[in-house]
Parts: structure tokens; C-alpha cells; sequence
């Protein structure tokens, strides 16, 4: 009788992993979903406005072109474009992006890289126009101007937060900013820039990082010195704690450190930093938005920080020796794709204001942009499913 009962049980399931849906069938399912909503979701925004999230009452709030986050709608598009084909898509990306077109002056932040990198990067990449990747230059060297070498890093802020006396602070956000650093330092044959972001990149392995490859939202600097003088979690849950997006970006950015500059020790930083999400991840692979904060029955998950990771553990994928890290790191991976493929997470057509992925989470210890969605979320997400189907070519 055990035995019978076992076969059955065998059987269904077998039966069920068959009616899982193909990862191929998801990811055109989703891109479906993305033509339409973002095709929908210009048609609310002005000639100097990019998307932003929603309030707490579900209305629409835009951002203009210097938000942080104004690159990743266009980024988004030329996203649905590269899938597509769709030439309309493609008009829309073009429109989109070129509203960013004075960023690449801009000196007074380090978000230059996300803002330019996604949308003029991705212009550029699907294109190959030159217009393009000479702001990107040019956006690369504004950047490059924060740079503070007895310190060794680049400013993330000029503003001091309330309670707090940082002289320069750095988050481990900027990283993602050495992307275009790196980029244009290959395209324009300028070790300048390579030599800033690799600077960057490691100082930034010495003082963010805890033992268990953890990361600290924010190293503050002294910049006559270059000495730490203190080390925070701003947007976490304390000082000492995991703030999840943060370390999606830790994740993220040494994977691409290696991609652009062939150096081990970056794929060694992304391994062991992969290695710890991997040990911490809920069942899911969704993160709550700390993974050291209190888990209760209401606590909010984060999906910008599973779609920034699944981007990254699908590439690190390819560059992993090991077949077991390999697989381990896809597996979890496709684990996230599903579950922000789901309807949990993603939302109906014509709902969510046009945004792609619910149940995200911004800075909750300001209570700014808690459980909504966010433009990033739904950039690393479409980026993920490109790179997953890529990988079967």
C-alpha cells in the first residue's frame, strides 16, 4: 500500500511540474503586458515628465527629468522594443529618451549613470547612433568630476540628512553608476574613467562590505583624510542591518564590474555576495524589504530588489565556474521571474497606473513610496527576462 501511495503521489507530481508554465510562454506573456501598459502609460505624461510610482491614494505621480529614477521608463521601452520590434515602442523610446538630454551636464548628483545608462546606453546599444553615445560621454565625464581621490570614491550625495554630519557620503547605489564610466572609458579609449570606477569599486569592497559579504547602505568620508567616519543603513531597518535593495545593487554592480573589466577579484565579490542572497531569500525569492527587520504576517516584500537580482544571477550565471553555483543561481533566478510573473505581482492591463510589478518599496523608514510600484522594479525585470531568454540562444 506505501508503495502505491508513493507512486500516486510521484505521479502527480510529475503531473504537476508538466503543467508549469514554459519560462518561454511567461516571458512572451509579460512582454505582452509591458507593450501595452507602457505604450498606455506616455500617453500621461507631458513633453518634460517621465513616470515615478503612485501615491497611497493610487494616483498617478510622475517625476520630471532630474528624479533619480527618470531613465529607467525609456530604458523600459527600448526593453519592450528590443523584444518586439514594435516600431511605434521604438518612436516612444526615442521621445522618451531624448527628454534626458541635459542630464549629461549635470554634476550635482551621481545618478548620471542610471538616468543616461539605461536610456541613451540602451539607445545606443539597439541603434548604434553615435548622437547617442556622445552623451554618454559626456554624461561620463560629469560624473567622473565627483570623484575625490584621497578618498578613493565617488560623492553619492551633497546633501546632509537631518541628525546626521556626513562630509562625504557614499551608498552602495553608486556603484551602479560605474557602468557608464566603464562603457565610455572602452568606447573613447579613456583610462581615466576605468581607473575612477575600479577605484571606486574597490575601496568600496573594503569599507562597505561585513564579513558575511552583507552590505551597509552608506560609508561616510573624510575627504582630506580618505578615513572612514562612520558606516549606516539609511533606507533599512537599522545601522547594522541588510537593507535588501542594497544589496541587490552590491549584487548587481561587481557582476558587471567583471563583465567590463575581466578582473577576478569582482567575480569573487559577486560570487560570495550571490552565495549569501542565496542563503537568505525566502522561499519565494522574494525579499522582505530588510532581511534583518522583524517578519510579521503584513511585512512588505520588495520586488525592485528580486528583479535587480534575478538580472544579476542570470548573468553571473555565465560567468560562474562551477556547475553547481551555475545552476544554483538560475534556479533561483527563474524562482523570482515566476513569482513577480505571478498575479501577485504583476498587474492586470489598464491597472497599477500602467506600471508593470506591484509590492514595491522605496524608503520605508521615511514611509516614501511603500508597496507600489516603481519604475526600476519593472526595468530589472524586463531586463531579467531578456537575459534569461538570451541565454537559451
Amino acid at each position: 500500500m506505501r508503495i502505491l501511495l508513493l507512486s500516486i503521489l510521484g505521479l502527480l507530481t510529475l503531473a504537476s511540474c508538466s503543467r508549469q508554465e514554459p519560462m518561454e510562454a511567461l516571458i512572451d506573456r509579460v512582454f505582452t503586458v509591458a507593450e501595452q501598459q507602457y505604450t498606455n502609460m506616455d500617453t500621461r505624461l507631458t513633453e518634460k515628465t517621465l513616470p515615478r510610482t503612485l501615491s497611497a491614494e493610487g494616483e498617478f505621480v510622475p517625476s520630471n527629468i532630474y528624479w533619480w529614477c527618470s531613465g529607467f521608463y525609456p530604458g523600459s521601452l527600448w526593453y519592450i522594443y528590443e523584444y518586439t520590434r514594435n516600431d511605434a515602442v521604438k518612436a516612444l523610446a526615442e521621445k522618451n529618451t531624448l527628454k534626458l538630454d541635459s542630464i549629461q551636464y549635470v554634476t550635482r548628483d551621481h545618478d548620471v549613470g542610471f538616468q543616461l545608462n539605461c536610456s541613451y546606453g540602451n539607445a545606443f546599444r539597439l541603434t548604434g547612433n553615435e548622437a547617442y553615445k556622445q552623451v554618454l560621454y559626456q554624461g561620463a565625464k560629469s560624473l567622473s568630476t565627483r570623484f575625490q581621490p584621497t578618498a578613493g570614491v565617488i560623492r553619492s550625495w551633497d546633501f546632509v540628512r537631518k541628525g546626521c554630519d556626513w562630509k562625504f557620503p557614499v551608498i552602495i547605489d553608486n556603484m551602479m553608476n560605474l557602468e557608464l564610466l566603464l562603457s565610455m572609458s572602452k568606447a573613447y579609449a579613456d583610462d581615466s574613467l576605468q581607473n575612477i570606477a575600479c577605484t571606486h569599486a574597490n575601496t568600496t569592497i573594503l569599507n562597505h562590505f561585513r564579513d558575511d559579504y552583507s552590505t551597509y547602505h552608506l560609508v561616510d568620508y573624510d575627504p582630506e583624510t580618505g578615513e572612514v567616519r562612520g558606516k549606516q543603513t539609511v533606507q533599512g531597518f537599522s545601522d547594522n542591518s541588510s537593507w535588501s535593495r542594497g544589496q541587490a545593487w552590491a549584487l548587481y554592480s561587481y557582476t558587471m564590474m567583471f563583465r567590463l573589466t575581466g578582473y577576478q577579484n569582482y567575480l569573487l565579490q559577486a560570487g560570495h555576495i550571490a552565495d549569501m542572497l542565496l542563503r537568505r531569500l525566502p522561499a519565494d525569492g522574494i525579499p522582505y524589504w530588510d532581511f534583518d527587520a522583524p517578519v510579521e504576517e503584513h511585512s512588505y516584500r520588495d520586488a525592485s530588489a528580486a528583479a535587480i537580482m534575478a538580472s544579476a544571477f542570470i548573468e553571473l550565471s555565465r560567468y560562474i565556474p562551477g556547475t553547481e553555483a551555475k545552476e544554483s543561481y538560475l534556479a533561483m533566478a527563474e524562482k523570482q521571474l515566476r513569482t513577480l510573473a505571478s498575479k501577485e505581482y504583476l498587474a492586470e492591463p489598464d491597472t497599477n497606473g500602467n506600471f508593470l510589478l506591484k509590492h514595491s518599496v522605496g524608503a520605508l523608514p521615511d514611509k516614501s513610496e511603500v508597496d507600489v510600484p516603481l519604475t526600476y522594479a519593472d526595468y530589472y525585470f524586463l531586463e531579467a527576462l531578456l537575459r534569461y531568454k538570451n541565454l537559451q540562444k
